[in-house]
Parts: C-alpha cells; structure tokens; sequence
C-alpha cells in the first residue's frame, strides 16, 4: 500500500526530538505518517499513543504501523479530551505531543466525506461519521444570523450575509444536498473562479468544517489538556493550516510563556505568575520550495513548538 507523506514530516522530528524510551503522544493519527516518524525515531524501545476519532483514519494507520506491535497504542478519540483519555490510562507524563490540525489529505480526497468543493459528495464534513450533525444539517437549521456568523468568523469570508441570506432562499425551495449544490449557491453570490485567486467556495467550506466539527474550541481544550501532561523538558509541536489555527496555538504559547507581570518598579513579585512554556519558534516552520513542489497542501502549513520548564 503506498502511504500519503505528511508535511514538515523532518521538521516535526526535528523540533520534537524524540528519544529512545520517551513516551509520545500523536493528538492527530490521521494516515500515520507523523507517528511513523516518532516511532522509528524512538527505536527500539519508545512508546507512543495515537488519537483520532476518524475510525477510517485509524484502519489505514493500524495497518501502516503494525510492524512496531505494542509499542504504539491507537485510541479512538478527540483530541479536545487527550487529557481525559490519558489520565484514564494511568498516563499521566509524556515526554511530547502533536497535533496535526485539520483536515487529511485522505479526508479531502475522498467524495462521500464532503469536505472538498472540488468533488461532487453530500454535504457531510463530519471528522467523525458516527456522530454530530452534518453541514447539510447546518445549511438546513441555522438561521441567517447564525450562518452570517459562521461563515464570518471561521471563514473570514466578507461578504457572510450575502451568502447566507442566498442560502435562506435556496433552502426555502429546496434542501442544499452535495458540495456542488453548495457551490453553486457561492458562485451565484461571489462569482466564478478568476484567475490564480483562491475559489470562492473555499471560505464557505473552511467554515462549515470547521463549524461542524467545532475544531477551534476543541484546539484550545486539546492544547490545555496537553501542557497539563507535559513533562519538564517536553515538548509541543502543533501544525496549524488557516490563520484562525495559527493565531489561536501562538496566542496560547505567548500566555503561557508569559512569567511574572507586576510593575517593575515593585520590588518582590505580587502577581505569582509563572512562565510554563518555552516557545521554540519565534517565527513558524513552514514547508521548503520542494515539499510544495511534491504536495501543494504544504504551502499553508505552519509549525510551532513551545517546551515546558
């Protein structure tokens, strides 16, 4: 079987530093491409433990990662509750974590997940099938305001309204069913594709994603709950795609990298702030000319580290 790469799959090695005997956790299995990684980084005796709730994720990375036997552990869950699923397990230190924010590859290509606006699917866009409503039931149920919401936020997109309100009046006559549906509605606001700029749909579909799946606020739960179980020395790697990602895992480094915020004119500190990371990456690691040459996807990818002290 042949294997999709994961972007800044050397620089995730790199900046994580794996080593023999630690303990690792990968928050986003996905194709098993990272965790593959760690583990032959960690030969012959590091251990790991891989999250996703995408149950065909886990089928495609159990077989690519059989060969390290128990060694690697696979969990069904979300990444939001890596606290909770570890300290269930007795887990209680790791010696480093990532997450590899998003959408897969595999995900995007496959039609019957939705995700893609490129290829005719129903409107799904659920990371995990077996639960939670789909962007069809969104499109369906939200009103105007909350869909202008949507789709301003998550997917920055400026004209919201327009967009949301065209949809009120195509649900009125019929349910939107699959992605060219939802498609067609965009262009009819927004216009056709035009030149080297981005697809129209492209915002409307981040933000149903990301909506759907509730992904910023389970990032920031996820990145709580991961520093809680650090140890001293470990490290935090996350690759975000979009800037509402980036912008949430640099704010949570610089708060917590943050120590003491008292006047400097008070002599003893009063607030008792203490800094808990170490922010590795002034500046994100982003994908070399190559890479994105061989796998286009790796041009948004953004990769911060922090270190607990």
């Amino acid at each position: 079987m042949t294997y999709h790469t994961p972007v800044l799959l050397t620089e995730v090695v790199e900046q994580l530093q794996p080593r023999r005997g630690g303990l690792y956790v990968d928050c986003t299995l996905g194709g098993g491409g990272h965790a593959e990684a760690i583990l032959r980084a960690t030969d012959p005796d590091g251990k790991l433990i891989a999250l996703d709730w995408d149950l065909e994720a886990q089928a495609v990375s159990r077989d690519r990662l059989k060969g390290f036997g128990d060694r690697v552990q696979l969990v069904r869950a979300n990444f939001a509750d890596v606290e909770q699923v570890l300290m269930s397990a007795g887990v209680t230190a790791v010696d480093g974590m990532l997450f590899d924010v998003g959408v897969s590859s595999r995900q995007f290509d496959e039609p019957s997940r939705g995700f893609s606006f490129q290829r005719e699917g129903p409107l799904d866009m659920r990371m995990n099938r077996e639960a939670g409503i789909t962007a069809k039931d969104v499109l369906l149920q939200a009103s105007v305001d909350e869909l202008t919401r949507i789709f301003r936020v998550y997917g920055e997109e400026r004209r919201a309204r327009a967009v949301a309100q065209h949809i009120d009046r195509e649900r009125a006559v019929r349910p939107l069913e699959t992605t060219s549906d939802l498609v067609r509605v965009v262009e009819s606001v927004l216009g056709p594709k035009r030149g080297n700029a981005i697809h129209p749909a492209t915002r409307v579909f981040q933000a149903l994603r990301i909506a759907v799946n509730r992904e910023l606020d389970n990032l920031q739960r996820g990145l709580a709950g991961a520093v809680n179980l650090l140890k001293s020395g470990g490290r935090l790697a996350v690759i975000s795609f979009h800037s509402l990602e980036d912008r949430i895992v640099k704010q949570f480094f610089v708060q917590l990298s943050t120590g003491c915020v008292c006047p400097p004119a008070l002599a003893i500190c009063a607030c008792g702030r203490k800094a808990v990371l170490r922010v590795i990456t002034r500046k994100p690691v982003t994908a070399t000319e190559s890479e994105i040459r061989q796998n286009p996807r790796a041009r948004s990818a953004k990769l911060r580290v922090a270190e607990k002290v």
